[in-house]
């Protein structure tokens, strides 16, 4: 085994053994992190305000604290941003993570404190290298650079002893200095505000670095990788980084994605790993590279609840503990972190795969699926629809998003699809037959409303042009990084102001 990878998978036996206890016994390390975070917060305002000190299990945590939204938590985040301590986690907070999520304009600044910098955000990174060089024993990862592809924001000063910037930019900006010499592009280039001109320079710069693996988001990654092969003529990506060995990629599903870094990376030993971080922390990652559901991790100084997502529609918000989530149920996903989030929910859903070992898939946003008609539409049934149609027509997509035609002057519903194909497929009728077959066969509600057309008709398929969902977000200012387009939404906003653009290009 090389010396960096043969060091690193030494001191990663220990954490191993770990992560095999947490599987066994998720609940005893939830409590765990539970106390933890209530008793070193108990002396902070919101500790105070809740009475954390009298607090002796987590029923009782349930009874005092309201699960709550960001604008429901943002005067406090406003105080912590002006400097004062001791609010919502003790001591003063440095680093924010500015995020706009995928389904408002109105930015979001949450808490990254050095607790969660280090327990949590660096924690997961390394746990994902320990899992992947137990896997790969005689793996050269280490001996090469890590591309990393962060967002579009400079860090920026709040006050004098305040930054913020988009999460990949607070992390790259708290590395080690150890960790510094094993990434790409420069630190100057990482942080550049400019998308469009930093995703230039790190073609230019990375092309001459052994890289031997990649983090991002798996849409902004293939614009670059396609811009690199335009400025190398090379075929594909293994003759610019012949080492290439691992893609680790999270923020959007990988699916619609897959068969295109399939073409970029065309060898067996190519290998992509799924994690599950957002602003407000390191959650899940793919344990078993032979399925493709995420591994709960129970000791980042997260403590996880859940709401039935059914029961979240009708306003009821209580919620379970992992000690008892069951399998196949959406559920809204509330957190208390030690970042000094408390009960927060952070917007996504997510369904049990597997019990004792807590495995879950995110099946989509809390304000992103289709309801107009009853049929219940969520992220997961769309991304495993498409999954069949383009492997079906041997088609590929760029970006896509749905919204429903309601019914008006006596028509029946139906829904809507714009997608962007970056190799289309040479039937569209075919294409839409496969996908609406699909979704009946994913989804019994999209099924019994799509029976004889009863409710909804079969769905439409706008076509747009190359470039169409890449100038809509350039239009927004939202290049780069973790934003998103919303695949799904109840309104037509969205979609009509993509079909706008799509007719001006």
């Amino acid at each position: 085994m090389p010396l960096f990878s043969s060091l690193y998978a030494w001191l990663s036996v220990k954490r191993m053994k770990q992560i095999e206890l947490m599987r066994e016994y998720p609940f005893e390390f939830q409590r765990e992190v539970f106390f933890n975070l209530i008793n070193k917060s108990e002396k902070t305002e919101i500790g105070k305000l809740y009475g954390f000190k009298e607090i002796d299990n987590i029923a009782v945590f349930q009874q005092r604290v309201p699960v709550s939204t960001y604008d429901e938590i943002s005067p406090y985040i406003k105080r912590v941003l002006a400097g004062e301590p001791n609010i919502l986690w003790p001591g003063t907070t440095r680093w924010f993570a500015k995020s706009s999520g995928t389904t408002a304009d109105k930015s979001k600044f949450i808490p990254v404190t050095e607790e969660s910098l280090k327990e949590c955000h660096f924690r997961g990174g390394k746990d994902l290298l320990a899992i992947y060089l137990s896997y790969y024993p005689e793996s050269r990862l280490l001996e090469g650079k890590s591309l990393s592809i962060g967002g579009s924001h400079q860090i920026n000063e709040i006050n004098n002893a305040a930054y913020y910037g988009d999460l990949s930019a607070v992390l790259i900006q708290n590395l080690p200095f150890w960790a510094e010499f094993k990434r790409t592009p420069s630190l100057e280039t990482a942080l550049m505000a400019d998308w469009e001109e930093k995703m230039e320079k790190i073609a230019h710069e990375t092309i001459q670095d052994d890289v031997t693996s990649i983090a991002g988001v798996p849409s902004w990654t293939l614009v670059l990788m396609r811009r690199i092969l335009e400025i190398t003529g090379k075929n594909n990506l293994l003759e610019v980084w012949p080492n290439m060995e691992v893609f680790f990629h999270g923020g959007v599903s990988f699916l619609p994605y897959k068969q295109q870094f399939l073409d970029l990376f065309p060898a067996e030993t190519m290998h992509y790993i799924e994690t599950y971080n957002a602003s407000e922390g390191f959650f899940a990652l793919q344990d078993d590279l032979s399925k493709d559901d995420l591994l709960l991790v129970m000791d980042y100084g997260v403590f996880y609840e859940f709401i039935p997502f059914d029961k979240y529609e009708q306003g009821k918000l209580d919620a379970l503990t992992i000690e008892e989530v069951e399998k196949d149920t959406n559920y809204v996903l509330v957190i208390s972190t030690n970042g000094g989030l408390w009960r927060y929910i952070i917007g996504d859903t997510v369904k049990f795969t597997s019990l004792y070992p807590h495995k879950i898939k995110i099946t989509g946003r809390i304000k992103q699926y289709i309801n107009v008609f009853g049929e219940e539409l969520m992220n997961d049934n769309v991304e495993n629809a498409l999954k069949v149609a383009t492997e079906k027509t041997g088609s590929t997509i760029v970006d896509y998003t749905v919204a429903p035609i309601f019914m008006e002057d006596g028509k029946k519903g139906r829904h809507q699809w714009a997608i962007e194909f970056m190799r289309p497929p040479q039937n569209i009728e075919y294409f839409t037959d496969l996908l609406d077959n699909a979704l009946k066969s994913v989804n019994s509600d999209y099924e019994a409303k799509r029976f004889k057309d009863l409710t909804l008709q079969k769905l439409k398929i706008d076509v747009v042009k190359s470039g169409t969902f890449y100038k809509w977000l350039q239009r927004k200012g939202k290049l780069g990084g973790q934003h998103k387009v919303p695949h799904l939404s109840n309104s037509r906003e969205v979609i009509e102001d993509i079909l706008e653009m799509n007719n001006t290009l």
